[in-house]
């Protein structure tokens, strides 16, 4: 399934059939690993609102996902977060060599997360 199939309806079964983290032994596990969406959309959202980003935090968080949800992140991610914050997003999968080959290719990143990321 590609992230444009996914919907409301669908997203949880998605992200379900995708999770794959050994430690979690109850739905309060899987809900706690599903709120780093809800946190990034907050990083994000400070980022454009203030121009203040936690690139580490951000980072630490995406890898997480791609760690419990493997490559299925990508769509989750994107159904996830709102388009305003795709820019953003798409410069820290690039960063960490995530963001898949072709992947809506008009899609700019952002200069100034760049600059932050090549320190790194």
């Amino acid at each position: 399934m590609r992230f444009d199939e996914l919907n409301a309806n669908n997203y949880i079964l998605f992200a379900i059939k995708h999770y794959e983290n050994p430690q979690c032994v109850t739905q309060e596990d899987f809900n706690e690993d599903m709120k780093r969406f809800k946190y990034l959309k907050r990083l994000f959202k400070r980022y454009f609102k203030t121009g203040e980003i936690r690139i580490h935090l951000i980072i630490n968080h995406i890898i997480i996902l791609y760690n419990v949800f493997g490559e299925a992140a990508t769509s989750l991610l994107f159904f996830k977060l709102e388009r305003e914050y795709w820019s953003a997003l798409k410069t820290f999968l690039i960063f960490l060599n995530k963001y898949p080959v072709g992947f809506l290719p008009t899609l700019d990143i952002e200069d100034e997360i760049q600059e932050e990321l090549d320190k790194i």
